[in-house]
């Protein structure tokens, strides 16, 4: 009703299922990408994203990481987390091209109490993680605990 358009992600294709039925059922028009896509049915599918006015894009996350320019986009949905973060990174740099107008909002679904909590926590020490090794200071494997590991690996 706002007028946003929507790039939405989930990591398994029957959630985008689940989702693709209420859409019918609400009489919203959507694209759906995932991996039984054609090549050139991708390319059809993000330049009409881009062009016209229908509002949501369902993506599969591992079909929607690379190679696509959805400039069109104005809001991001990661339906369920990766547990790599780098997968929902990409999958949300589609929106943040060479060409983007619009600012891009960018929205994690995550239910408290579930895997899905857990999963944003393995993210988020994975990136801390990381952050201390490419800083200044640094940090070494002899600087870790075993606590520390376990807690990486929980």
């Amino acid at each position: 009703a706002g007028g946003h358009k929507i790039l939405l992600f989930s990591q398994f294709t029957s959630m985008l299922d689940v989702i693709e039925r209420r859409l019918k059922t609400e009489r919203i028009l959507y694209y759906r990408l995932d991996g039984s896509t054609k090549s050139e049915q991708r390319t059809r599918l993000v330049n009409a994203f881009n062009e016209n006015k229908v509002p949501v894009f369902l993506i599969s996350l591992k079909a929607g990481g690379t190679g696509l320019n959805l400039t069109g986009a104005d809001i991001v949905i990661h339906y369920d987390p990766w547990w790599n973060a780098a997968a929902q990174n990409q999958a949300t740099d589609r929106a943040h091209r060479i060409g983007q107008k619009h600012t891009v909002t960018v929205y994690k679904l995550i239910a408290r109490h579930t895997i899905e909590e857990k999963i944003l926590e393995l993210q988020e020490n994975k990136k801390a993680l990381s952050d201390q090794i490419l800083s200044e200071e640094g940090v070494t494997a002899s600087h870790l605990t075993k606590e520390d590991l376990l807690q990486i690996l929980q």
